[in-house]
């Protein structure tokens, strides 16, 4: 910027002309509105504010450990209340198949969160067919409830019970006991032929 634009304008030239033109439109230098720039400096103030507590300090979570910590609490939680119960058994799991209010809460449950492996029917898409007589990790009820709970990592079977808590991982055992025997056809069999 030259001092004589600004000294001495021309009839068509504003004091505030910078002298530069695109297109037809003449560049001003105006000074920023007072609301831009309180905006402009309390959101600096606000991120280094940010930055000093969460990630100098570590007094606060990030939403990485916030998470981190919800599946600790959910898992202490889960552990909690099985060893308050304790651990279902084949007849109990067997009871809990041949009600009809439990199985339809288990159906509602397997078509949120197991559908996407096993399909709509248990015929197996990804994971195994749960309607024929092979199973890969048992066919008792606690040994298909002791899979659902803690899940076959190895295989890509998440661990439900820590996402669902106990009673809803009963409720899809029970369930999936209700599927065996049905023979949809679908996935090949997997594992070992046990006897119904």
């Amino acid at each position: 910027m030259s001092a004589d634009r600004h000294d001495n304008p021309t009839p068509d030239q504003s004091p505030l002309d910078t002298g530069h033109d695109y297109d037809g439109i003449r560049e001003h230098d105006n000074v920023l509105p007072n609301w831009w720039l309180a905006t402009l400096f309390l959101t600096m103030a606000f991120g280094l504010g940010y930055w000093l507590y969460y990630h100098v300090s570590g007094a606060g979570l990030l939403p990485r450990g916030e998470y981190a910590a919800e599946l600790d609490a959910a898992a202490q939680r889960a552990r909690a209340a099985a060893a308050g119960r304790g651990e279902p058994d084949d007849a109990l799991l067997k009871t809990l198949a041949a009600s009809e209010q439990t199985t339809a809460a288990g159906r509602r449950t397997f078509e949120q969160s197991c559908v996407a492996c096993h399909g709509a029917q248990g015929q197996g898409v990804v994971g195994p067919n749960l309607t024929d007589s092979s199973w890969i990790h048992g066919a008792r009820p606690v040994e298909i409830r002791r899979t659902v709970a803690a899940g076959v990592t190895s295989k890509g079977m998440p661990a439900w019970e820590t996402v669902l808590g106990a009673e809803r991982v009963d409720e899809v055992v029970a369930y999936v006991l209700t599927l065996k025997g049905r023979n949809v056809p679908g996935k090949p069999p997997e594992g070992s032929v046990v006897a119904p």
